[in-house]
């Protein structure tokens, strides 16, 4: 069971583009630098965000802003901007159908509830963070520790 890479590389464009408001116009370019993908790679993750709701790009010249304020940005908003089909891909069900063995022929149907348990579970769970808990995680991991290191941001902070 695996989350696509794609979902953990649009939280942190969006995290950046919350974090450059008023710095820096975030670009693909910049989205780029600062998540070493390719500037491709970025651009179709910003269009399926953008398809979402939850980012709009300014034409022409770029800029991305958040949409939504970031409470209302939950973890399973972002998973299914990047994967449209849902959670119900991360668990798979190994094809044994029209085999004599009464295993073979019932193992569908038997991982269905359970599986549908685990589905819902983790549906809930991404429902349940959002996109302020990770700015507030993030702002925690990078706050000073003492009061000599708390220095002034600069645009070039906000580069990478």
């Amino acid at each position: 069971m695996q989350i696509s890479t794609k979902c953990s590389i649009a939280v942190h464009c969006l995290i950046f583009i919350h974090e450059a408001k008023g710095i820096a116009k975030v670009t693909s370019t910049l989205l780029a630098q600062s998540t070493g993908c390719n500037p491709v790679v970025i651009r179709n993750i910003m269009s399926a965000l953008k398809k979402a709701g939850l980012i709009t790009v300014a034409r022409g010249t770029g800029g991305a802003e958040l949409s939504l304020k970031p409470d209302e940005i939950t973890l399973y908003k972002v998973y299914s901007a990047m994967k449209p089909e849902g959670i119900t891909s991360l668990i798979g069900i190994h094809s044994c159908e029209g085999r004599q063995c009464p295993v073979a022929q019932n193992i569908r149907q038997v991982l269905q509830g359970p599986y549908q348990q685990i589905e819902d579970a983790v549906i809930q769970t991404m429902k349940g963070i959002t996109l302020q808990s990770m700015i507030e995680e993030f702002h925690h991991r990078v706050a000073p520790s003492t009061p000599e290191d708390n220095t002034e941001q600069s645009n070039d902070d906000i580069g990478c």
